[in-house]
């Protein structure tokens, strides 16, 4: 068995589709089972209107096809919406291949922030394309329980659980606490968000709290020079990885989580690996990650959120997060998409090409 990934979001991209799928190929090849990833790499590529960090591939279909016989793979899944999904997408539809795809992003509430239509029209439009882009695939894959539900009421079919993991030989708790050495010697107590700077990720409800200590951003973006300038009390750290970012996790005492739109969140529980309790909005990421567990606390007060959990037990984080592996991601990963290869095409899924 050898399986495809096609992906528009690949390294030298940072964000959590990168690090799902390279810690999902590293696992499965661990346990027989070799995947190859088809990334933007492959193909000549332009910057992404507004957001130049991301390369937006220049392949056609005919190229994927020769990419396709080269690899001969057992199974494919596509794990993401762009050119090179849609270029994968329909290469597998003439062929009458069978394919999987995967739920990363929330496209209509992405789109909603950064376009002048009513917030109305551009989410239904963009849930009407997403619906068309996954309707041939054999089987959806999504993060959370609650992503599963509200794509299944939205009109996907075939909806499959796909939970995430945690580097937890990675993330952990350390003893030295790194910010409190030169050259960031930090104030505490600390409160650490990780990821993408980007206006989708509303961290300007994190930056303009009035919060004791330090508020530390790392991560990259298109947003991060003009958050920089009007809020120049954070610390902007830029995009950090392996055990520099694991020794700052751990060095934080709150990890905050702005966003209200992510689908799941891996940063909370590289936190939580770490020993970092969560302050968030009640948005259904954290809902679906933390759940009840005393390692969070969820509010619409933001702020209210990140002085309780100050008092949060360190080692209920750790204990929490533990459990959660990459292997069982992998194995979930390899089951859905094996068993939907095994599925025969239906004749009427050859229209949404």
């Amino acid at each position: 068995m050898k399986i495809l990934i096609v992906t528009d979001a690949w390294h030298p991209q940072v964000n959590g589709v990168v690090r799902t799928l390279g810690q999902v190929a590293q696992e499965a090849a661990r346990f027989g089972v070799p995947v190859e990833v088809l990334g933007p790499g492959e193909f000549r590529t332009v910057p992404m209107p507004s957001y130049p960090e991301i390369r937006l591939s220049l392949a056609s279909s005919r190229a994927m096809e020769r990419r396709l016989d080269v690899i001969q793979p057992n199974a494919i899944h596509i794990a993401t919406e762009g050119p090179l999904g849609h270029a994968m997408r329909r290469v597998c539809i003439r062929r009458g291949l069978p394919f999987t795809t995967s739920f990363h992003t929330r496209f209509p509430d992405y789109v909603a922030e950064r376009v002048t239509l009513a917030p109305k029209w551009s989410s239904d439009l963009t849930w009407a394309w997403l619906r068309r882009f996954h309707g041939p695939s054999a089987a959806v894959l999504a993060a959370t329980p609650t992503l599963v539900s509200e794509l299944e009421g939205r009109g996907f079919r075939n909806v499959k659980l796909w939970q995430r993991g945690v580097d937890a030989a990675l993330f952990h708790p350390r003893r030295q606490p790194a910010l409190d050495a030169a050259p960031m010697n930090l104030p505490r107590p600390i409160f650490l968000t990780v990821g993408r700077v980007a206006v989708e990720k509303n961290l300007e409800e994190f930056l303009k709290l009035d919060l004791p200590g330090t508020k530390l951003v790392v991560g990259d973006g298109p947003a991060r020079e003009h958050l920089a300038k009007k809020y120049p009390g954070a610390v902007f750290a830029g995009a950090k990885h392996g055990e520099e970012l694991a020794d700052i996790y751990a060095a934080a005492d709150v990890f905050v989580f702005s966003s209200r739109t992510d689908t799941y969140g891996l940063v909370l529980l590289e936190a939580l690996a770490s020993g970092v309790p969560v302050a968030a909005f009640p948005a259904t990421a954290p809902r679906d990650v933390i759940g009840g567990a005393p390692v969070g606390m969820l509010d619409d007060d933001l702020k209210a959120a990140c002085l309780r959990a100050l008092h949060i037990d360190r080692a209920a984080c750790r204990d929490f997060a533990h459990g959660l592996t990459w292997e069982a991601t992998a194995r979930t990963f390899v089951k859905h998409v094996t068993e939907a290869t095994q599925k025969p095409r239906r004749r009427r899924e050859r229209v949404a090409a």
